[in-house]
């Protein structure tokens, strides 16, 4: 049985592990100009598209956010469904956006 001083150790170990994700944005992403116009509709590049049911917003910091909370006209990835709609956006961090587009 453990104590509950060597429980918490653990816990501490395991948690840690879970702050560390590695943030995965596809090659194939599209790059552009996103900001919330309302509900599930977000303008990329001046264009309005719909979020996907299920589409995941990640922030710079790589928290999941919902479409409100996109701070206006950021630099994203993002890649759509095969119906057209947006599926995943990665708000880029500064160091994200000064990398160059692979895409181009």
């Amino acid at each position: 049985m453990l104590t509950p001083r060597a429980a918490l150790v653990l816990l501490a170990i395991f948690a840690s592990g879970a702050l560390a994700q590695v943030r995965n944005v596809p090659a194939d992403a599209e790059r552009g100009e996103i900001r919330h116009v309302q509900g599930m509709t977000i303008a990329i590049d001046g264009t309005e598209r719909q979020l996907a049911p299920g589409a995941q917003i990640r922030s710079a910091s790589n928290l999941i956010i919902v479409p409100s909370a996109i701070p206006p006209d950021s630099l994203a990835k993002y890649t759509v469904d095969a119906n057209g709609m947006v599926r995943r956006v990665w708000i880029l961090t500064p160091q994200e956006a000064a990398q160059p587009d692979r895409r181009n």
